[in-house]
């Protein structure tokens, strides 16, 4: 839904930091003197926000956000929701490194090598971030355009001669000789040959534009179309068809190219192509490492039929998995449960693709491809621009313990630009037998966007989002409240200042802290007039638990590298005064979506020197990467965030 769419640290370290955002909050306002300058007393029992304008030159659009393993900040906005920077080749990529404040030298942009905007992204076992997809073409209303386009089909009826790659601009020639240019180059293999019989063709997809514009290029029929400046042999096995090329609306076209990010040099390097383009897909972590890539457009700009694929750290390439073919409304929350062989859908979606089907709650079993919907959702037609979020902690199970794997879904409204939405949550208890969905407290008001983060102290931020699409009407919700999954209740605390809707997200920070950023309303007034410029600020709450007085628990060494089914020893000089420990996957965050974030309970044992902590032995329930390690103290008070990684 990018676009006007009406259809639907070290102690030290965080001080440094708590210091630079001082200088950049608001001042002269009662409401800013209550939430930023307040007492103690007041910041104790509701906690502190602070906005922080980011220094010319590196403020960008992020619509994408990751916490890297050397504690910057990951913020990308490729072309950020921009046509002019689309059409200039403009994106960007900023790192941030609040050990540094807003210090110039705290920032850095990085060479960004295609549109990644609404890609998706997930971080790998080795700490790198996989980033897929993005954006080929942006979204054009009919009437806005002059040239006639349309999805073409390439066909090879070959299979000698190997793969074959039209270049960027290639003319295509159909019925009465009118001619169509493609927008980028398109690779097709070999047709697959069969014994005694025809061989079956290989196709790739490809869109292209009119020569000469106007209605006379339109075709409504479906067509076949000889492609300029092949040799002999190739003309006759190769060639174009198109059910239509039109001056309809054309949707945002995905692309399929992929990226690791190494956290370490700070650059993209290139790997495989997806099999298929994909413009707001869900990125999910599985059991073994893998990453599946789930629903998307395509670069015609239509939605996936279920063709998922799956990469591979190793091999650096992408594998078809037609034998888990399933469907799914684009961005669909995905979280991989304790057994390693289940996705569990919430029912979250970011939009586009049927109002129906695709959008019911379940188990999607990765052995079989089956699917067992989860029933009892309230307000089921109203799951788009949700939230969902894996309350914590959660744990393994032991003797005389069941273990915990509970998700909350959150507000949400109908689909597309629908005036509708819920301030419904509901809980459903994943360890069940047969798992089924129970009311939850509700939201404040109802909500869209709504940004869900998990805290150290086993509690969750709920803070953002908009009671009208995209800020309709300055419906943003100027609220935050936390919810205590102990006694399934909210608690009301500091406001923030800036307003988040659409291209929202929200980050956990290592010290404790959550980060919110992007923003992207239509208007800036009730009477949805005004433009509204994309929100490049960011606000850093500090919870409650920060302001509590006296020391913090911490951890005073130990291994970087643990291992799942073992324990292990951190000396730490307060020992006594930890009582939990969590490991925290603070995952990466688009689009309200942040499926791999996570708080696992470690079962500890405090010793003269320090703790020993148990590694729970599920690769579902903790799946290899970096985490942040934190333990606290018997007030709720968490160290600082360590970084260790699971293997």
């Amino acid at each position: 839904m990018a676009g006007i769419r009406r259809r639907k640290p070290a102690l030290a370290a965080l001080a440094l930091l708590l210091g630079a955002l001082a200088l950049c909050v608001p001042a002269g306002s009662a409401k800013a003197t209550e939430l930023y300058h307040g007492t103690n007393a007041y910041k104790s029992e509701k906690g502190r926000w602070q906005v922080l304008t980011l220094p010319a030159g590196f403020r960008v659009n992020a619509i994408h956000a990751a916490l890297l393993p050397t504690g910057k900040i990951l913020l990308i906005a490729g072309s950020g929701n921009d046509t002019a920077q689309f059409a200039a080749g403009t994106f960007k990529t900023l790192v941030w490194d609040p050990a540094r404040g807003t210090d110039r030298s705290a920032f850095t942009l990085v060479t960004t090598p295609t549109d990644v905007f609404c890609g998706g992204h997930i971080s790998l076992p080795d700490g790198e971030l996989l980033v897929a997809g993005g954006t080929q073409a942006y979204e054009k209303l009919a009437g806005t355009f002059t040239a006639a386009g349309g999805a073409m089909t390439v066909k090879n009826e070959s299979p000698q001669g190997g793969w074959f790659t039209l270049a960027k601009g290639t003319i295509f020639t159909g019925p009465a000789g009118r001619r169509y240019r493609s927008r980028v180059a398109v690779t097709i293999g070999p047709a697959t040959p069969r014994p005694g019989r025809a061989a079956v063709a290989s196709t790739a997809e490809v869109w292209v534009d009119a020569v000469a514009p106007g209605p006379a290029s339109v075709v409504t029929h479906f067509a076949q179309y000889a492609i300029a400046g092949l040799p002999a042999a190739r003309a006759r096995a190769i060639y174009g068809v198109a059910e239509k090329i039109d001056l309809e609306k054309q949707e945002y076209q995905g692309t399929q190219y992929s990226y690791v990010f190494n956290p370490y040099t700070e650059r993209y390097t290139r790997v495989g192509d997806l099999n298929e383009k994909r413009w707001y897909p869900t990125l999910v972590g599985l059991s073994n490492g893998n990453v599946l890539a789930v629903s998307g457009l395509d670069g015609g700009g239509k939605i996936l039929n279920g063709q998922n694929e799956e990469y591979n750290p190793a091999r650096q390439a992408w594998t078809a998995q037609p034998a888990l073919t399933r469907y799914f409304p684009t961005y669909p929350s995905l979280t991989l449960t304790p057994d390693g062989q289940h996705l569990f859908y919430s029912g979250s979606n970011a939009g586009y693709g049927s109002a129906t089907a695709g959008r019911t709650p379940g188990l999607w079993d990765l052995t079989g491809n089956t699917f067992a919907p989860v029933p009892g959702l309230r307000d089921p037609t109203e799951t788009e621009t949700s939230a969902t979020v894996l309350l914590p902690p959660v744990r393994a199970a032991a003797p005389g313990h069941p273990g915990s794997f509970t998700a909350m879904i959150l507000g949400g409204g109908g689909v597309g630009a629908a005036e509708t939405s819920t301030a419904r949550t509901d809980l459903v208890d994943l360890t069940a037998a047969r798992p089924v969905y129970r009311p939850g407290p509700e939201l404040a008001r109802p909500t869209r966007y709504p940004n869900a983060v998990d805290l150290p102290d086993d509690t969750v931020l709920v803070t953002g989002g908009s009671s009208g699409y995209r800020g309709d009407g300055a419906s943003d919700n100027h609220d935050a409240r936390i919810y205590h999954p102990d006694t399934n209740t909210f608690t009301t605390v500091a406001a923030p200042a800036v307003g988040r809707d659409y291209h929202s997200g929200a980050l956990l920070l290592p010290g404790g802290q959550v980060l919110t950023f992007g923003g992207n309303s239509l208007f800036s007034d009730r009477q949805d007039t005004v433009p509204a410029p994309f929100e490049q600020r960011l606000e850093i709450y500090t919870p409650p638990y920060l302001y509590q007085g006296g020391s913090r628990p911490s951890l005073d060494g130990g291994p970087s590298r643990v291992r799942r089914g073992t324990s292990v020893f951190f000396p730490a000089a307060d020992a006594a005064s930890v009582t939990a420990a969590r490991l925290i996957d603070p995952g990466s965050a688009t689009h309200v979506t942040n499926v791999a974030q996570r708080s696992v309970a470690l079962d500890l044992r405090r010793t003269a020197g320090g703790v020993t902590l148990s590694i729970p032995r599920s690769a579902g329930l903790v799946p290899s990467g970096w985490y942040l390690l934190f333990v606290r103290n018997a007030a709720g008070v968490p160290s600082v965030g360590r970084w260790v990684q699971v293997r």
